[in-house]
């Protein structure tokens, strides 16, 4: 017997490593950033950027898949922790410079699908202003060029033919701010002061949503339920004792939101529309509705997204907060993009309030030579008046230049 199950064995491992399916994809990447102008609290001019992502996956079986993956990051502007610890819970006010960006399993089965672990959950249907994400934190050292962060939890979803009910479940993981002696914290008018940041105040528990998705042939929708804290804080500015100085300390109000969202395709483009309904039982919190009105085409190698979004506040109730999702709404959003070749594209994204008071425009091009290298040049114009949240980084107009090797 131990003779025949050890035959078995070894006629049976190769087949199982030959069907473990395992990829890797990483990339090396610098970037340059040039700001003609110095702000008020930072004469900075040039920044440089290092990044070296790696991630692995590996499927073992078809039902199953594992993930990892890791990032290393350096910067000359004394944004990234200087520590060696490998960080997971990206909730430092500067950028860890080893962190785990995805360490997650995923079990599909029939119509099941459960993913656990660090991931990244998106919801939503509308582009630049999503008003029912809220599982999707953002890395906001520079205002207009951020990124998404991954959060530690659990999500399912259950399809039914043309309908889909997924849940998720969280542990809460802040967006991060600007740093507030850079050029992104913009200080009021008048006298220079000094800002010293505070530790910020995280919230205890965890978070949760529902979302049920409907894929008809002619419509498409979802309705979508949150219940747990917004990753965008509250600002307390409190006094320090010290002439010209004061300390801001962010906090993260509880979150309950109602949402949904809906597309329609038409001969001529597709119609999408998103809405959400925010409470919160924090105090000076406010409570309002954010919805987007979005216009999609493709034409040839041409992508056209325009559309409006808007907001409309119930109760107001906080005194000072960091929320660009809805600092980019009363206004016209859109972008574009066309595709030159299978080496080249051009992108546009663009802002503009209704009443003037700011906008928006960046632009990239980018050129891939071979199968590992891309250069990619971009740049943002920033216009506005000081009070108004694009119009205030007017002096934050730069040019970028990012050369990545990919392996």
């Amino acid at each position: 017997m131990k003779h025949l199950l050890a035959v078995l064995l070894i006629t049976a491992l190769p087949q199982a490593i030959r069907a473990q399916a395992i990829s890797q994809r990483g990339f090396v990447e610098g970037i340059g950033a040039y700001f003609p102008q110095d702000a008020p609290n930072d004469s900075v001019n040039v920044t440089g950027d290092l990044l070296v992502r790696e991630e692995l996956v590996v499927k073992p079986a078809s039902w199953i898949q594992f993930a990892a993956g890791g990032d290393f990051r350096a910067n000359s502007h004394d944004q990234v922790d200087n520590s060696w610890r490998v960080d997971f819970s990206d909730r430092g006010r500067l950028r860890p410079a080893l962190s785990v960006r995805r360490l997650s399993a995923t079990i599909s089965k029939g119509g099941l699908t459960l993913d656990a672990g660090k991931q990244f959950i998106r919801w939503g249907r509308t582009d630049i202003v999503t008003p029912t994400d809220w599982f999707a934190p953002r890395d906001f050292l520079n205002v207009m060029d951020n990124e998404f962060l991954p959060v530690t939890g659990i999500r399912a979803g259950v399809r039914f033919g043309v309908d889909t009910i997924e849940a998720a479940w969280d542990r809460f993981t802040p967006s991060r701010t600007p740093l507030v002696n850079q050029r992104w914290v913009v200080p009021p008018p008048g006298p220079p002061v000094a800002f010293t940041a505070l530790d910020p105040t995280f919230p205890q528990g965890s978070q949760a949503g529902i979302r049920w998705n409907h894929a008809g042939s002619r419509l498409e929708y979802a309705f979508a339920f949150f219940d747990g804290f917004n990753h965008l804080p509250n600002i307390d500015v409190l006094p320090t004792f010290r002439p010209g100085e004061v300390a801001i300390q962010p906090h993260y109000p509880s979150l309950r939101s109602y949402g949904g969202d809906a597309a329609v395709p038409t001969p001529w483009f597709t119609i999408k529309v998103e809405s959400a309904y925010f409470t919160s039982t924090t105090p000076r919190s406010d409570e309002y509705v954010l919805y987007v009105v979005q216009l999609e085409r493709q034409s040839g190698e041409w992508s056209f997204i325009g559309g409006y979004a808007g907001e409309h506040v119930t109760q107001n109730r906080a005194l000072l907060t960091f929320a660009p999702d809805r600092g980019l709404t009363r206004a016209i959003v859109g972008r574009a993009s066309y595709t030159v070749d299978v080496n080249r594209s051009v992108a546009f994204e663009a802002a503009v309030r209704q009443n003037g008071d700011g906008e928006y425009l960046k632009v990239e091009y980018s050129q891939a030579r071979g199968a590992h290298w891309r250069a990619t040049l971009g740049g943002a114009l920033i216009r506005g008046e000081p009070d108004d949240f694009i119009g205030q980084y007017s002096r934050n107009s730069h040019v970028t230049l990012a050369l990545r090797y990919s392996f």
